[in-house]
């Protein structure tokens, strides 16, 4: 009976083994120029203005988390954001525009975001005491984190019709708000004018033209109230969804270097509570979409606004407060690192992920405040992945496996990314470095003739490819048990979690010889670093 048991046992397992189809590719990475640089601080995430009686689907996932109550002090928050070497935080969101800043001319009571019926988004204006402002700005000196703040820019506008606002940008407010932070010594990189005002807007629009008036007013506070200062910060608009007529008009009228960053919000997976948030997730002809955004924004400030750059000013895959049980979970980092990846490569300087903490996405638990995997997944681009972008031509390889390489962060060689989307394929791979600038890759030809062109011409990593004492870095993620709906990473199969005193865990590679075949699992997400690859673009 027992030979029997153990006989059908191996059969399953060879069913198993079966039913996993393995596939084999190229990789060719040209490291002599990079295609495209982000900023050296790439990850950005936001500290929302919602209460806690903000819900959506019949949820409430905000609790405690506004830029008004949000607790400072707690230490695993403070030493999230310092395991970043400079991690953005931007302070902004759909209320921010009913911010009112208690110093100046201000009257009356200075009360938070209230329900309201009628009010934008259903609630009332809500007031920002300076004395919140001193205790944020303790925590962004403590973190060294690099702020872009979110200014009203409704404030003094009255609603012509349902959802448009016109009228002048009452600025006062703002400008005593301003001039008190300077007064202060507080380190503001950039100024935001505004939420999603652009295009028809979300709750509220204001015309392209109007709003080109009212940031070159801004520019103007700014460079008034910064007289002793080099670098000035920043002016960072419109942070709204792409609409290419407005974006232009915006950057056509108001003329040349007063917007220095052009920003745009994507939520390409739709409604939070979509029951098909995981499939979209999955499907890599789905998650292409997001470039015709970036490129369309990216084509429109070379035509119209060439001194500026683009950055996502916010994104959280799924938009009102994200997707229960899958914002939070090990599936979106697939959506998440793509993004990041996707963007780069048309030239996005920072990436603001929605939110730091608060929402179904936020990068932290909104109770607990322990990582969410996004976080990690967050890291370790952080650590590995550096400014430069690279060129990566794909050879039998399926859109499944998204794949994508940087310069490494801070240190010589090159950093790859894979991304897995398949649930029933694993790839080998070879990774060669193109040595002829003019060498192009048929992949027409009969397989056994193109891979001994391919040895020909390229190597694993430059002209030591026959160092077999080379080795590369390996970072494997994985969900706990299998589970893409985990909220637990692993990496090279240990979970991610704090230590004991709430520190990030080290992230421990696994080392490789560079000359063997990368491996990738189904669902799976992996980082390779070549620190002797030869990359003259990134030296």
């Amino acid at each position: 009976m027992e030979f029997w048991t153990s006989f059908f046992l191996y059969l399953s397992s060879i069913s198993v083994i079966l039913a996993q189809n393995v596939e084999e590719g190229h990789l060719v990475i040209n490291g002599s120029l990079p295609i495209a640089h982000t900023d050296s601080n790439y990850i950005c995430a936001t500290i929302d203005w919602w209460p806690n009686t903000k819900c959506d689907y019949h949820h409430c996932p905000w609790g405690s988390s506004s830029a008004l109550n949000l607790d400072l002090s707690h230490p695993f928050l403070t030493k999230a954001v310092q395991a970043f070497k400079c991690m953005r935080i931007r302070v902004g969101g759909s209320l921010q525009d009913q911010v009112l800043y208690n110093i100046g001319n201000f009257t009356g009571s200075c009360h938070p975001f209230k329900k309201m019926k009628g009010g934008l988004f259903g609630f009332s204006k809500g007031c920002l005491n300076m004395s919140r402002w001193d205790e944020l700005n303790q925590f962004f000196n403590k973190t060294r984190a690099l702020v872009t703040f979110g200014l009203n820019a409704l404030h003094g506008r009255h609603q012509v019709t349902k959802g448009v606002w016109g009228g002048d940008w009452n600025y006062n407010n703002a400008r005593d708000f301003i001039k008190y932070t300077v007064s202060k010594g507080y380190q503001i990189d950039s100024w935001e004018f505004g939420n999603e005002l652009s295009g028809k807007g979300i709750g509220a629009m204001v015309d392209a033209e109007q709003y080109a008036s009212d940031v070159i007013e801004l520019r103007g506070i700014i460079d008034n109230s910064y007289t002793k200062f080099q670098p000035k910060p920043l002016l960072v608009a419109p942070g709204g969804f792409f609409d290419k007529q407005w974006f232009s008009k915006l950057l056509q009228v108001s003329g040349s270097e007063i917007v220095n960053v052009m920003t745009h919000h994507i939520y390409n997976l739709g409604p939070g509570v979509d029951p098909n948030l995981v499939k979209k997730i999955l499907d890599p002809h789905f998650l292409s979409r997001a470039s015709v955004t970036f490129n369309a924004l990216h084509e429109t400030i070379k035509t119209d606004g060439p001194w500026a750059s683009s950055w996502v000013g916010e994104s959280g895959g799924a938009y009102n407060s994200g997707g229960l049980h899958v914002s939070d979970t090990f599936v979106n980092s697939f959506w998440y690192l793509d993004q990041l990846a996707m963007a780069a490569k048309y030239h996005t300087k920072v990436y603001c992920r929605q939110t730091l903490i608060g929402g179904n996405y936020g990068l932290l638990n909104r109770t607990t405040f322990i990582p969410n995997p996004d976080y990690y997944s967050a890291l370790l681009w952080d650590r590995l992945m550096g400014s430069g972008v690279l060129d990566v031509e794909r050879v039998n390889i399926p859109p499944h496996l998204r794949t994508y390489a940087h310069c490494s962060k801070g240190k010589r060689g090159i950093t790859l990314l894979l991304i897995n989307l398949s649930n029933q394929t694993s790839f080998k791979l070879d990774v060669h470095n193109i040595m002829n600038m003019n060498f192009h890759i048929k992949t027409s030809r009969k397989k056994a003739s193109f891979v001994d062109d391919l040895k020909k011409t390229v190597s694993w990593i430059g002209s030591k490819s026959t160092d077999e004492n080379l080795t590369r870095e390996e970072y494997h993620l994985t969900p706990q048990h299998g589970d893409i709906t985990s909220k637990t990473m692993l990496l090279n199969g240990a979970p991610l979690k704090l230590t004991e005193n709430g520190d990030t865990p080290c992230f421990k590679p696994n080392f490789v010889k560079v000359d063997s075949k990368i491996s990738i699992a189904p669902l799976s997400i992996k980082f390779l670093k070549f620190p002797n690859f030869d990359a003259p673009g990134c030296s």
